[in-house]
C-alpha cells in the first residue's frame, strides 16, 4: 500500500512540476507615472530552468496588458505586441527599456514611488501545461538611474 501511496505521489509531483515551469524573477519593477499618463512598462529579469514562455500577463491596475518588444525599423524605434516571450532553460532573459517589457496600459490610476503593482504572469511549458507567476513590482520614480533607459520615452510608435 506504502509503495502504491508513493508512486501516486510521484505521479502527481512530476505533473504538477509539468504544469508550472519553476521561473526565477529579479528586480522587478515599474516605472512610475506623471498625472493622466495612462501607460507604463513594467521590467524584470526571468530565469527559467526548463525551457517556457511567457504567452500573457495581467495586473489589477491596468486595463490592458501585453509582452512588448521594441525594435529599430527603418531609423524609427517601433514597439509592438508580441504573442510569447521564450525563456530558454538556464538562461536569464532580461526585459528592461528598449528591449521587452510588459506594457501596462489603460491604467486605473497613477502608479507612484513606492507602491508595489502586482502582476500575473501566464506561463507555457513546453508541453503546453499552462501555470501563472505572481509577482510583485517596485514602482521606481522616474528620475532614478533604473527608470531613465533610452528608447523609451513618450515618443514611440504602438
Amino acid at each position: 500500500m506504502k509503495s502504491l501511496f508513493a508512486a501516486a505521489l510521484l505521479t502527481l509531483t512530476a505533473h504538477a512540476w509539468a504544469q508550472a515551469p519553476a521561473v526565477e524573477v529579479q528586480d522587478a519593477w515599474v516605472r512610475a507615472t506623471v498625472a493622466q499618463q495612462k501607460s507604463t512598462g513594467a521590467f524584470m529579469r526571468l530565469t527559467a530552468k526548463a525551457d517556457s514562455r511567457v504567452v500573457a500577463a495581467r495586473s489589477p491596475v491596468a486595463g490592458v496588458v501585453e509582452v512588448h518588444e521594441m525594435a529599430m525599423e527603418k531609423d524609427v524605434m517601433r514597439m509592438r505586441a508580441v504573442p510569447a516571450l521564450a525563456l530558454p532553460a538556464g538562461q536569464t532573459v532580461e526585459l528592461k527599456p528598449g528591449g521587452y517589457h510588459v506594457m501596462l496600459m489603460d491604467l486605473k490610476a497613477p502608479v507612484k514611488a513606492g507602491e508595489v503593482v502586482p502582476l500575473t504572469l501566464t506561463l507555457e511549458s513546453a508541453s503546453g501545461q499552462r501555470s501563472t507567476l505572481e509577482v510583485q513590482a517596485e514602482v521606481r520614480a522616474l528620475g532614478t538611474p533604473a527608470a531613465m533607459p533610452a528608447g523609451h520615452g513618450a515618443m514611440h510608435k504602438h
